[in-house]
Parts: C-alpha cells; structure tokens; sequence
C-alpha cells in the first residue's frame, strides 16, 4: 500500500492552534454580538435530505456544489448551507412557540467549488436569522447586527460599507417602469448582478440580447448608477411609490438616526439569491483596495417554508463566512492586534517524590481560573526552561524541595524573568 499524503483535502484546512486561535476569536465576537441581541443558539445535522437543498438554492448550490451520498434509496447531502436546514427546523415548532424567533448557530459548510481566494470548499459561517416578524424593524435589527459585527472587531471606520437594496423595488422597476416580460426577470437580475463586473458596453450588448429597448436599458443603467435614493428618484420618479422604495428609505432613514449613518446606502446591483430573497437584501463590502469585495450579505426570504409542506412565515437573515471575515482582518493588520492568548502556566514535575503535591497545587490553581500545563514526567529545571521559551509559555512554577519545605511555589514570569514566592 502506498503512502498516504498528510495533507487536507483540497479546498480544506488544517488549523494549527496558533491559526484556530484567530478562528475562534472570530466564532466568539460572533456569539458576543449575537448573544446582546438576545438571540439563542442552535444546530443541526451535518447531513440533510438532499432535497431541501435543490428546492430552493440554485442549481450551484443545489447541483453541482452538492456533496451526496446515496444510502437504501436515499440521497443525503453535507449542508452546504444553513437556510433550509434552520427552516426545516423552524417548521416544526413555528406554530407552538412565541414570536419573534431569534435563533444564531456557528457551523461548518461543505461546497465542491473551485478553491480560491476567500472560498474554500469546507468553510464556517455565522447564521442568524428572525422568524415570525413582518416588521421593518426586523429587518433594521439584522442589519443593526451585521454593522456590530464588524465593529466589534475595531477596524478603521471607513473600512467597509454596508449597501442595501430592495427586490420589491427592482420588481416595480422591472413591472412599473420597464414592462418587462416576467421571463426575461431572473436573466436581467442575474445580469444587474453583474453591473460591476462588466463594461458598459458589454452590458448594454448583453441587455440588448433580452430584446429590451434603449429606453428600457437606459432605465436600469439609471437604477444601477443611482448614488442614493434621492438620486433614484430624480432619474427614476415612477419608482416613489413603490413599496420596495418607501421600505428601503425607512430603514436607511432609522438607521442613520442609530449612528450607522457613516456606512449605510443604497445600491441598486445588490440581487442576492434568486430563489430566496423576496425583501430587503443586503451586502457588506470591504473597502480596501487589496480586498475590495463583499464580505456577507443578507436579507428577507418570507416564502421559503413552503418547501416542507407548511404555510410560509416571515423570515429575515445573515451569513458571515470566517474566511472572508478573516481577509477583512488581514487586510486592515487587525490581526496582530488581536488577543488571543490566555495566560498559560507551565509546570514541570521536578522530583517523583512531589508529584502527587504537584497535581493538587495544579488542581487548586485551575480552581481559581489559571491555565495550568503540566510536564508528563520528571523533568530538569533547565529543561523546563528550555520546553517554556519555545512554546512561549507566560509563567513558570518551580516547586522542588526546597520550595516544598518553605509552603511556597516561585512563579517566573518568562518575558521579565522576574520570580515570586506564593504560600500554598
């Protein structure tokens, strides 16, 4: 048999503790934020019928990113998402428990996309979601949430930039001012997705192939360079009364008057998923030229419940992604201000004889909230100090005999090299 190679996957990692330390910073400045706003956190399987995932996520997501397996007939698939599995399980308990419904879970992911920058196959993802409230202030409360999100992690305050966008507007630009054949929507959707990615030219040639006259590309032109929503309306008057429209000024309005006035505006290439989202959408986006891309978005998908048989309910949400979140740190040198080490106190076992008085003194100082890492076996003092310096340890605990007839132990601190006597 030949020799397997040790490394991960491709499109995953391995996460050594000095890299997972800044992982788990992330995971817990997600659960700090969440946990302020009085959400509770849950999960769900690994696994799900492979079903929920092709009714509602798009033919990537829901085809060929899928990884399944087939068990006795069945088709099981790794979630390559949260959404569905939350709505299923939202489902079951929707109609018996008090609402609103704040749920939040951290979890990881499986696609089979091409790895790249930012993506990778197997990822972890914040999930937040609201059920049960139609209310606009649902919808500002996730969108409250997504800016603390990035807050919390301290960045420069013209780092990002949240944009907002509504699919009710874009359905009356499409239904009010352009009369669009409804089968032609999705394809125009998918291609105002793509506004930034393509030149003018090459997107009035691709408008064009939608049978849409210059008047009708003109309009969306209109729409997609729209700077804000007064200047939608100077370019676009039809649009003011639009539901879409007044929901989407209500919520920018609220939150400039919250403080958020810095980083909030509207911007009419934000589509989101197709198949989801039939509200409010919205993605952050990183300012940085290095890494000038969206980091999450979110928004309101109200009719997705009926996939598993049940009467549709409101539902308005946000997916974070580590890895993005971990390149927005990068990029800004957040990282190397991060803190994430606890004090560690090393302590080596220096004569058999005092093991057992070693363990308790151990034991009593856990107790109290220190970190302690014991030696496995006799050890040398210089060796301790040797084993110390190399993993950066913060403390040394000397207790030998002579130590043990003075009821001290002497703590070292390793960076000063200063030393303590503490009764035991």
């Amino acid at each position: 048999m030949k020799n397997l190679s040790n490394q991960p996957l491709k499109g995953t990692t391995d996460w050594f503790p000095e890299e997972f330390k800044i992982r788990q910073y992330i995971f817990d400045v997600w659960k700090s934020v969440c946990l302020k706003y009085g959400y509770q956190q849950y999960l769900t399987p690994l696994v799900e019928n492979a079903d929920i995932y092709r009714a509602k996520s798009g033919k990537e997501t829901g085809g060929t990113e899928l990884i399944t397996v087939k068990r006795e007939g069945d088709e099981f698939a790794i979630r390559p998402e949260m959404t569905p599995s939350v709505t299923r399980m939202i489902s079951r308990i929707y109609d018996s428990t008090p609402k609103p419904i704040r749920y939040f879970s951290i979890a990881n992911f499986m696609r089979f996309q091409k790895p790249q920058r930012g993506r990778n196959r197997e990822f972890w993802q914040l999930n937040l979601d609201i059920f049960g409230s139609n209310s606009i202030h649902a919808d500002i409360e996730v969108l409250q949430i997504a800016l603390d999100i990035i807050l919390a992690f301290n960045p420069p305050k013209d780092s990002f930039s949240l944009l907002v966008n509504h699919r009710k507007l874009i359905d009356s630009l499409f239904d009010d001012v352009l009369n669009i054949n409804s089968r032609n929507k999705k394809d125009i959707s998918r291609l105002m997705d793509k506004w930034e990615k393509l030149s003018k030219k090459e997107f009035i040639v691709e408008l064009k192939k939608n049978k849409l006259n210059n008047n009708q590309v003109d309009n969306i032109i209109d729409f997609l360079q729209a700077k804000s929503l007064e200047d939608l309306l100077a370019k676009i008057p039809d649009l003011e009364k639009s539901e879409g429209y007044i929901e989407t000024k209500h919520i920018i309005y609220e939150l400039k008057k919250l403080g958020y006035e810095k980083w909030i505006k509207f911007q009419g290439n934000i589509i989101r998923g197709f198949d989801y989202y039939d509200g409010m959408v919205f993605e952050v986006f990183d300012n940085h030229p290095n890494n000038n891309r969206s980091l999450f978005g979110g928004g309101r998908y109200n009719g997705l419940a009926n996939i598993f048989g049940v009467k549709s309910f409101p539902a308005v949400g946000t997916a974070p992604g580590d890895e993005a979140i971990y390149l927005f740190l990068e990029s800004w040198n957040l990282i190397k201000k991060i803190k994430t080490k606890k004090e560690i106190y090393y302590f080596p076992i220096l004569d058999q004889s005092l093991f057992i008085k070693s363990q308790k003194i151990a034991q009593k100082m856990r107790g109290e909230g220190k970190n302690i890492e014991m030696s496995l076996e006799v050890q040398k003092l210089g060796k301790a100090l040797d084993y110390a310096n190399k993993k950066g340890i913060d403390f040394l605990i000397i207790f030998g005999e002579l130590e043990a007839k003075k009821g001290v132990i002497k703590i070292k601190d390793m960076k000063t090299g200063k030393e303590k006597n503490i009764k035991i």
